[in-house]
C-alpha cells in the first residue's frame, strides 16, 4: 500500500527493478543479451556500462527524504509510516 501511493507521487523510472512487482533482475539480463546478439549479428561495436547506486539512501540525510515527500504532495499517513521507518534504526550483526 505504501509503495503504491508512494508511486504515484513519485514516479519512477520503467527500467527500475528493486523494490517493484517485476521480474526485475531476470528481465534486465534478457535485454543485455539481446543488445550483445545484436551488436555480434551486426558487427556492431558495443559499450555496456553499469552504473550501481546500491546504498543510495545511506548517502542522503533522512530528513532530506522527508521533506522531498512533503513537496511532492505525498499524504501525511505516508510521510509519517516513512520517517517512523527511520527513527532510532540500529544494525545488529551476529
Amino acid at each position: 500500500i505504501v509503495m503504491a501511493r508512494l508511486t504515484r507521487a513519485c514516479p519512477i523510472s520503467p527500467r527500475q527493478r528493486g523494490f517493484i512487482r517485476a521480474s526485475g533482475c531476470s528481465e534486465n539480463l534478457w535485454l543485455l543479451q539481446l543488445v550483445v546478439k545484436h551488436a555480434k549479428r551486426e558487427h556492431c561495436e558495443l559499450g555496456v556500462v553499469f552504473v550501481d547506486i546500491a546504498k543510495a539512501f545511506d548517502t542522503i540525510c533522512h530528513q532530506h527524504i522527508i521533506t522531498g515527500l512533503v513537496q511532492r504532495g505525498v499524504d501525511p499517513h505516508v510521510i509519517h509510516l516513512v520517517s517512523e521507518m527511520y527513527r532510532n534504526i540500529s544494525t545488529y550483526i551476529n
